[in-house]
């Protein structure tokens, strides 16, 4: 059996371990691994290559894919999918494992509904907002990352008295905001999925600002886009010198954690196994609970991610 790895979509922490198990687990079961160049645009312009164990050799440590990764508008087009599905079966291939995020989940569920093509997807997006599971892989090195940008943001904010607003990634899911504002203490959290309203906490604020508090900490996720108008608030009503910083693709970026490396193994591994028990696949490896399983592509599509309630209701904490 011939099988091939893409990735698809945004970059995430964790992508390059997956694609180096995919190679590695897939000559232990005796298959022939294929290597997908740039995403959907590299399957449509046949950028496919056997793999090789030295093509992945030294990847473990480095962030985004050396496989690279792309968004395809042309992929939406009948005669684009059909000339990709042309080209998996050129070289034989016989299932396929899809490193990517909602987008890129759709376009499969699109490309399996006009060809017989046998799929399993990785959810992979530090945004953390695929239906049916609890983690996708590269958040957890997303979550360091603003871990850490915080913390050194704190060390200049109290020291001149400052308030600082910052915004992170995560489209219109607020994981990345809610737990990073949770982890680190901030003292406001603005999310899609929960209504703040900025006064509620005016009274508090200006009380604490008045007995001795030096700083503020906001986080706000990119999809409320609100960052400015907190900033502008802040100066406002607390009267304090605000400053905004927008941490943007660095949170996509560099050296996977520990535990990103080992889910995309893990990852990877579920997905050969499914492929090499069944050709019609068209599923999503998923984690909950602690524990491995797949699901239906439509249920992951047709269904929408909500922030797990409980990390929602610790948010209530910070007012």
């Amino acid at each position: 059996m011939a099988l091939a790895i893409m990735c698809s979509g945004g970059d995430a922490p964790g992508m390059n371990a997956a694609v180096k198990k995919f190679v590695d687990y897939a000559f232990d079961k005796k298959e022939t691994p294929y290597l997908i160049y740039d995403g959907l645009e590299g399957l449509i312009d046949g950028k496919i290559k056997k793999a090789d164990y030295k093509d992945v050799a030294g990847i473990l440590h480095r962030g985004g894919s050396v496989i690279r990764s792309s968004r395809s508008k042309r992929f939406y087009e009948y005669d684009y999918r059909k000339q990709a599905y042309e080209n998996l079966k050129k070289f034989n291939i016989d299932g396929l494992v899809v490193l990517g995020g909602d987008g890129s989940f759709r376009a499969m569920d699109r490309f399996s509904e006009d060809f017989p093509v046998n799929f399993v997807g990785i959810p992979t997006t530090i945004d953390n907002d695929i239906y049916g599971t609890e983690y996708c892989l590269g958040v957890d090195t997303a979550l360091n990352t603003i871990r850490d940008a915080l913390d050194k943001i704190y060390d200049t904010a109290s020291t001149f008295n400052r308030a600082f607003v910052v915004e992170v990634m995560g489209r219109d899911c607020g994981y990345l905001a809610a737990i990073s504002a949770i982890s680190s203490g901030a003292e406001i959290c603005i999310i899609p999925e929960v209504d703040f309203y900025l006064p509620t906490i005016e009274n508090k604020l200006v009380r604490e600002v008045e007995n001795g508090r030096r700083y503020v900490l906001a986080i706000v996720a990119e999809g409320t886009k609100m960052t400015a108008k907190v900033a502008e608030w802040l100066e406002k009503k607390l009267g304090m010198d605000t400053r905004v910083t927008i941490l943007g693709h660095i949170q996509r970026g560099g050296v996977p954690t520990t535990f990103d490396r080992m889910m995309g193994f893990e990852f990877a591994v579920h997905a050969v196994e499914h492929l090499c028990r069944t050709k019609e696949s068209n599923k999503v490896v998923v984690w909950n609970k602690g524990e491995f399983g797949l699901i239906d592509i439509d249920t992951v599509v047709n269904n929408k991610n909500q922030v797990n309630p409980h990390h929602l209701a610790m948010l209530n904490v910070l007012d």
